[in-house]
């Protein structure tokens, strides 16, 4: 009832409008001398019927299914028959439900992407391409050169950063050793653990020595832009002539340099657990 009423409506501006059309194009036809205020009276008519129409035509239908709603939820008040009850709440139901998949839709397409662990890694560290770091403690569940003596073991969650590490880095891993037997033994986890074969890292650039100092030696002499070390005499050293240093310690030192950061964990600091 309520739509042929309004198409009647709709009807009677559109006529209403023509007429107005054809006064127009008689009044542009007169003189403008000969323009009068009944002219210009008519003129201002035929504006407001167009924009009265326009405007009704572009009523939305928002309020109308808001209507449907209200009086599906108090059938009591209303004076419909139970069939049409139902069938407006079936209406509401359905319309609710799809605004809520629509809405869906739009959070998941306008939801923030996580960056890849790839990602992390380069931007943690700053896009530096060659990174120097200590065995024992960070790559290695053992913590001692003592302990490499009866086993080495490669500590497993750290694994995915440090191939991710190769794969865009030049990787020196070094420790100090106290025989021979303790480097195969580390060599041997390390290819066991697969860093050979899926990383970019070669056996040549796992580096062995005596003392720490030795290690320290080995790092400046490789001038990388980040090293990676546990202990903290050796990162005092080094932050003269490094650029970036991450120090694994499960206790966050007191003072540290501007270019030195701290972690408990390698994998902690790039953010994989």
């Amino acid at each position: 009832m309520a739509e042929t009423s309004k198409d009647e409506l709709v009807q009677l501006i559109r006529r209403f409008g023509a007429y107005l059309t054809v006064k127009f194009s008689n009044i542009f036809s007169i003189s403008l001398n000969n323009v009068n205020s009944r002219s210009l009276g008519a003129i201002a008519g035929f504006a407001v019927a167009v924009v009265f129409t326009w405007r009704l035509l572009r009523t939305p239908r928002g309020p109308q299914r808001r209507i449907q709603k209200r009086q599906a939820a108090s059938p009591a008040s209303s004076g419909l028959p139970p069939q049409t009850n139902t069938a407006s709440t079936s209406s509401g139901v359905c319309s609710t439900s799809e605004d809520l998949r629509a809405q869906n839709v739009v959070d998941e397409f306008f939801q923030p992407v996580k960056p890849t662990l790839g990602q992390i890694v380069r931007q943690k560290l700053s896009e530096g391409r060659k990174v120097t770091c200590r065995l024992l403690g960070v790559i290695l569940e053992e913590s001692s050169p003592e302990e490499l003596q009866k086993q080495a073991t490669v500590r497993s969650s750290v694994l995915e950063v440090l191939l991710e590490i190769t794969k865009f880095c030049d990787l020196y891993l070094m420790e100090r050793v106290l025989d021979d037997e303790s480097e195969k033994k580390i060599l041997q986890a390390l290819e066991y653990a697969g860093v050979f074969t899926s990383g970019g890292l070669i056996k040549e650039k796992v580096l062995f020595c005596s003392t720490e100092n030795g290690r320290s030696s080995f790092v400046r002499q490789l001038e990388p832009d980040w090293h990676i070390d546990t202990n903290p005499e050796v990162i005092t050293q080094l932050a003269r002539f490094i650029k970036y240093q991450l120090h694994v310690t499960p206790i966050r030192p007191e003072r540290t340099a501007s270019n030195v950061f701290t972690s408990a964990s390698v994998e902690q600091f790039f953010g994989s657990i």
